[in-house]
């Protein structure tokens, strides 16, 4: 077991904090703004599933070989464009997860293994036959439950800022029932400023850091239902087994990045993963996203790794 420490100078998902936000991120001043590289010209397109369609964004020429990048919870596809310069030249698959960003919101299926059997489909639609899945956050939980469900499928997996276990989960508030109490949340939703969201996705990083206009978009696309659901899907599937179990069970290569200060998971319990055979935990000085906190060793980390498989 390898851990490397990088010090590069950076659970339930308590949406609730929107509700005591909402006053208090009026007052937040201006931030400095965040310095992104072109990434690589990439092909939009939307598959059309059973369950949905589904938006995809491949960049590279395509193969039966991909690096697939699954974003968290609110998140979408724009989440890795800061790294997508150093993947360059490689055949990488990014997917906005069912209720997120432009892929369909429908009203049910948001379960980690529903997530997962659509990401397979997507892939299955492309002709990959062998991926390395980079999945940030909850999209960690899907990467792992798609090679649960289909091993000869993932040849290797990263995780990043993907919390060890329940109990791990630090970004709790007091009125967190009261959003998850759709006669109080459903209502609330759509009401919120964009000032109200920023608030909230200021607990992902650890500097003043302009949080981009696309990252917020996505999050204000989703439906209260979508949102709600997906937080409720991945506690439960930690609280059935712990993320550090579920891949010693695979046995597959694994490489955890996870920030050391992270507001949202306490770092110590990063160290579950150690567990895992010949797992490579890595360290960044940084928050709960990596990819836009600190995407110069970020996108360094997932080249060097996915290069291996």
């Amino acid at each position: 077991m390898n851990e490397i420490t990088t010090t590069a100078t950076g659970r339930r998902r308590r949406i609730a904090l929107m509700i005591a936000a909402m006053s208090a991120a009026m007052l937040a001043g201006s931030v400095p703004g965040v310095v992104t590289a072109a990434p690589p010209a990439s092909a939009d397109r939307m598959m059309h599933l059973p369950g949905g369609d589904i938006h995809v964004v491949a960049s590279g020429i395509p193969s039966a070989d991909a690096v697939v990048l699954l974003h968290g919870l609110g998140g979408s596809t724009t989440w890795w464009d800061q790294v997508m310069p150093a993947l360059r030249g490689r055949y990488v698959v990014r997917i906005d997860l069912l209720g997120h960003g432009e892929s369909a919101k429908p009203d049910c299926c948001y379960g980690m293994a529903d997530q997962a059997r659509v990401v397979g489909e997507v892939l299955d639609g492309l002709g990959v036959r062998h991926a390395v899945l980079v999945g940030h956050s909850t999209g960690g939980y899907v990467a792992t439950s798609l090679a649960e469900q289909r091993r000869g499928l993932v040849s290797a997996l990263e995780l990043i800022d993907t919390g060890a276990r329940l109990d791990a989960y630090t970004d709790n508030s007091p009125v967190s029932g009261l959003f998850f109490n759709p006669a109080i949340g459903q209502p609330l939703w759509p009401l919120l400023p964009d000032a109200a969201i920023r608030y909230l996705l200021s607990s992902a990083f650890t500097r003043d850091v302009s949080i981009p206009a696309p990252i917020v978009a996505a999050v204000r696309g989703m439906t209260y239902r979508s949102l709600t659901e997906t937080s409720n899907a991945s506690d439960a599937y930690l609280r059935a087994e712990s993320e550090p179990d579920r891949l010693v069970a695979l046995h597959l290569p694994t490489m955890v990045i996870y920030g050391s200060r992270d507001k949202r998971w306490m770092p110590t319990s990063y160290q579950d993963y150690r567990r895992v055979p010949s797992v490579r935990i890595v360290s960044l000085d940084c928050g709960h996203t990596p990819m836009i906190e600190e995407p110069g060793p970020t996108g360094a980390l997932i080249h060097d790794f996915t290069a291996q498989y």
